[in-house]
């Protein structure tokens, strides 16, 4: 059985080389990199896939903002590659999302091929007025609102807002693992009613449906 749980500091030697694997070694070279560099990922918004003690998918959100506005960039996505095509990457999607709504967050911002992520709701609409500090593909720069007009005034390039990395990072501190979120966990946040009712009024409403947080293939 895969399961899907917040990462841990023990997780990142794996997660970093599946990265590369996934992605290719010049991953940092990208556009999004820029928005992540030096920031700590936004919290509960961590996660990893796991079986057995193996990091098999991995996913984070990044707090950013455009004139003001408040949004998370969502990235890196990889699975590992034996199993890509088999619905994890789709489990893992849908676990950040839904913890995002959860959380208040409105907006989840991305870069990436749009057939895929256009499934789960993402569009070119809401980032017209957007930009990233660096080149982008405009077909491939999406954005989906969780509540409805949270990106409204949102424009110019995308900003790093989420809190930095202390320069006396130690990873030690976070090894204890720490269950996946569940609607009793004190951390747990019910979505407000006007993100409920929006979800409930698109065709993404099964995205945030709880779900046990175990993925069986």
């Amino acid at each position: 059985m895969i399961t899907i749980r917040d990462e841990i500091a023990v997780d990142i030697p794996a997660r970093e080389a599946l990265l590369d694997r996934c992605l290719g070694e010049r991953r940092t070279a990208k556009s999004s990199e820029r928005l992540r560099e030096g920031r700590l990922p936004a919290e509960g918004l961590a996660l990893t896939a796991e079986r057995d003690g193996e990091v098999l998918a991995t996913v984070r959100l990044w707090h950013v903002e455009a004139n003001g506005v408040p949004a998370l960039l969502l990235g890196p996505l990889a699975v590992k590659p034996e199993l890509q095509g088999e619905g994890l990457g789709k489990a893992m999607m849908r676990e950040a999302l839904w913890r995002a709504a959860c959380r208040g967050h409105g907006a989840v911002i991305l870069v990436g091929d749009a057939p895929y992520y256009g499934r789960f709701g993402f569009g070119t609409a809401l980032t017209r007025e957007l930009a990233m500090p660096g080149p982008v593909e405009r077909e491939r720069f999406l954005a989906i609102e969780l509540r409805h007009g949270a990106l409204d005034g949102a424009r110019g390039v995308l900003v790093a807002s989420g809190a930095a990395i202390p320069e006396a990072f130690d990873p030690s501190s976070s090894r204890r693992h720490r269950p996946a979120l569940s609607m009793r966990s004190p951390a747990w946040k019910a979505p407000s009613r006007l993100t409920a009712r929006f979800c409930a009024h698109t065709t993404l409403s099964t995205i945030f449906t709880p779900e046990p947080r175990s993925y069986r293939e």
